[in-house]
């Protein structure tokens, strides 16, 4: 599925429709340039499952969890990840298998890690406008609901 978003304010609301239907379970890993919408399309998925409070890109952390939604929110940013076993001390598994809904910035660092059913979400900037993304989504199960 592709979609093309011409403002911050739609990539938010796709993240909100995929929030709003996201089971327990869903893994989402965002491949895409800095600044090209993945903390944004995050915000918009936890509004969707109702999380109210700030949510950040987490860099130097590496893990927040939100617990105050419809299903906990686990937001990874593993750019500064160098090894993928590094992962495990973070607790990535009970990320993955803990009920919620785990969402992976930079994902490609940890790819051998990803269960299979993992949605897969790259953001690419369109060079006639620096507003405008093409957000490429696979592997999702409710495509039907973001149209």
């Amino acid at each position: 599925m592709e979609i093309i978003s011409h403002s911050a304010e739609e990539t938010f609301l796709i993240g909100k429709k995929i929030g709003e239907n996201a089971s327990p379970g869903l893994v989402i890993a965002f491949y895409g340039d800095l600044g090209a919408g993945k903390t944004v399309m995050t915000k918009g998925i936890a509004r969707g499952l109702g999380i109210q409070g700030m949510i950040t890109s987490p860099t130097f952390t590496i893990l927040q969890i939100a617990e105050e939604g419809r299903l906990p929110l686990y937001h990874l940013d593993v750019y500064r990840i160098d090894d993928p076993d590094e992962m495990e001390e973070i607790g990535l598994d009970d990320c993955l298998y803990g009920g919620g809904v785990t969402v992976i910035e930079w994902a490609e660092r940890i790819e051998e890690l990803l269960p299979a059913d993992t949605v897969r979400v790259t953001i690419e900037r369109l060079p006639e406008n620096a507003d405008t993304r093409r957000i490429t989504i696979e592997n999702l199960r409710f495509e039907e609901k973001l149209r």
